[in-house]
């Protein structure tokens, strides 16, 4: 008796759905948190909500998608993401030189090209290190390792996805109903704040609440981990400032608002800048043994891709061929950026070239490693130091430093992003070479995104102002903080009694348990109070939820609804931005 056999269908994994899905909510959420990143400083990984989104999208499906296909569908969209994120702490730099007229005009497609030969050499340089991080030394990769488990959690990533539409709406709606000057309120409610004085307080204490879902979002997805950026602005505007108040250090006659911007510039600006510092070189000393550990990995690991390719074909990595090729072209253009953005010549820019790819590398190695072993990325840190390094070799060209610097930032986020994604892969048993070569085709398209959203912000101001920098509802910190040293080194008028203090600050607090808490508070220094002050009435909310109703109340209800306002609010505020560039 003959057995009759059903057709079986082939295992989805790199599908056109998948490739278009993850396209798109890369794209979507590179916008949404590149205009996050402005106003607190700091990048959310949208890893998790775009495995959230391709369960319902791809799983819902008549055919039903597979796990794989969401991991490919999740590490297209975070590799848009990832580039776009390393592009928003160091360009807007550039425009808010120009603003203060340190730099003259400069072109972009220099500083475009050298991002995107930055995107290529973050994915081209980690991947030898793959075997030996993750499936040699098992890393654990906090961040890959909760993907994994969000693309295996069955039907209860269709009650998230139904949170974070719920968010969305919430978000986006009241974004729009401030942007109507319905709750304008003189005195009261003004440029989006709620005001705390009462007539009763000074204004050199900054009593306000940022009327904002994102902030407040962005806090209850911190928690805990948040509250060293809440303390610093507590330290800023509630302790700093009054202490320069008492001291008489203020010009007299100053009163409420000059007061206040008088003690920001003149104090809390120049010790946010030496926080900065301090915790970066700290960060360095204390990251040696994991520089060592890196270059013990790297000895190991070409070696160990050699003899994976003959023992375990189907997890090959991507072809050496197609790495070297991805090498020399960003090489290229990296050079060609550094040449072309100022009059240098040619061993100069490509001295910057060499220079700065060896230090990518290595600032590479260190950032993947520490993700992997504690899923905290000096990013920040390693960021300033490219840039003033690039500006010594440069000859104190701002514009072609920059360029260099643009550069590593975007490669320092992809080598920690795509370890964090071939994690993910590893432990949902997907295919290296796959992920690695979707990244190394996908990741320049975040680098034009965050371009065009960051030059759309900047050209879409209110009220005839540049839509971000200081005294704006988009106070870009980390750009703020880079443009602060480079405009004091220009001007050789260093504050060099609040850097030295702030540094010296900065160096104790990167010795304490709370990895990152020097970069957090100096960080907060460049805030409104307003922003820190929700941001922490935000982490202070999670807290108290997750005691009484539990972990998993706030990890299934909380973290979706909150990214679904930060998300919402971040795209209306683009849109408005895109929409006053075209009709003004």
């Amino acid at each position: 008796m003959e057995q009759s056999t059903l057709p079986v269908a082939p295992y989805r994994e790199l599908t056109l759905p998948a490739v278009v899905l993850g396209g798109t909510i890369g794209i979507i959420l590179n916008v949404a948190l590149i205009y996050s990143a402005l106003k607190l400083g700091f990048a959310i990984s949208g890893s998790a909500i775009a495995a959230l989104i391709g369960y319902v999208a791809l799983r819902g499906r008549s055919w039903r998608g597979t796990i794989i296909e969401n991991n490919l569908n999740q590490t297209i969209a975070s590799a848009i993401i990832t580039a776009g994120s390393g592009v928003v702490f160091t360009l807007p730099t550039l425009f808010l030189l120009k603003s203060s007229g340190t730099v003259a005009d400069f072109s972009p497609w220099p500083l475009l090209a050298a991002a995107i030969g930055g995107a290529l050499l973050g994915v081209v340089l980690i991947i030898p290190l793959r075997k030996k991080m993750i499936e040699i030394d098992r890393l654990r990769f906090p961040t890959g390792t909760a993907v994994a488990t969000i693309l295996r959690s069955g039907s209860a990533g269709v009650e998230k996805v139904r949170l974070l539409g719920i968010g969305c709406a919430i978000g986006a709606g009241w974004k729009l109903l401030m942007i109507s000057g319905w709750l304008h309120w003189p005195g009261v409610i003004e440029s989006d704040e709620l005001s705390l004085n009462f007539g009763l307080l000074p204004a050199y204490l900054s009593a306000a609440l940022y009327l904002s879902p994102m902030t407040f979002a962005s806090g209850l997805l911190a928690g805990r981990g948040g509250l060293s950026f809440f303390l610093g602005g507590v330290a800023a505007w509630w302790i700093i400032s009054p202490l320069v108040v008492w001291a008489g250090w203020p010009t007299a006659g100053l009163t409420g608002s000059g007061l206040a911007d008088f003690i920001y510039t003149s104090s809390l600006r120049p010790l946010g800048i030496g926080l900065l510092i301090g915790s970066a070189a700290m960060s360095m000393l204390l990251t040696m043994p994991i520089i060592l550990t890196a270059f013990r990995a790297l000895s190991h690991a070409l070696p160990t891709a050699a003899a994976t390719q003959h023992t375990h074909p189907q997890r090959t990595e991507l072809s050496a061929w197609v790495l070297l090729a991805g090498l020399l072209g960003a090489v290229v253009l990296l050079f060609l950026a550094a040449w072309t953005t100022a009059d240098l010549p040619l061993w100069r820019a490509g001295l910057a070239t060499l220079v700065g790819t060896l230090w990518l590398g290595v600032a590479g190695l260190i950032v993947a490693q520490s993700t992997g072993m504690t899923d905290i990325s000096p990013m920040s840190g390693m960021t300033l130091v490219s840039v003033v390094l690039m500006m010594a070799l440069l000859n104190g060209q701002i514009v072609a430093a920059l360029a260099v610097g643009i550069a590593i930032s975007v490669a320092i986020g992809q080598s920690a992003d795509m370890m964090q994604d071939l994690k993910t892969g590893f432990l949902v048993g997907n295919r290296p070479a796959q992920q690695q070569a979707l990244e190394f085709a996908v990741s320049w398209i975040g680098v034009v995104v965050a371009f065009v959203v960051i030059y759309a912000l900047w050209q879409g101001g209110s009220g005839g102002s540049h839509g971000f920098g200081p005294n704006t509802p988009l106070p870009a910190p980390q750009a703020s903080a880079l443009a602060g040293v480079i405009e004091a080194v220009q001007t050789q008028q260093i504050p060099l009694d609040k850097f030295v203090l702030g540094g010296l600050a900065g160096l104790l607090m990167e010795l304490t348990p709370l990895g990152g808490l020097g970069i957090m508070v100096g960080l907060a220094m460049y805030l409104p109070f307003s922003v820190t002050l929700t941001y922490g009435l935000g982490c202070l909310t999670q807290i108290q939820l997750e005691r009484r109703q539990g972990y998993a109340f706030s990890e299934n209800i909380l973290v979706p609804w909150a990214a679904g306002l930060i998300i919402g609010e971040a795209l209306i505020g683009v849109g408005e931005a895109l929409l006053r560039m075209t009709i003004g």
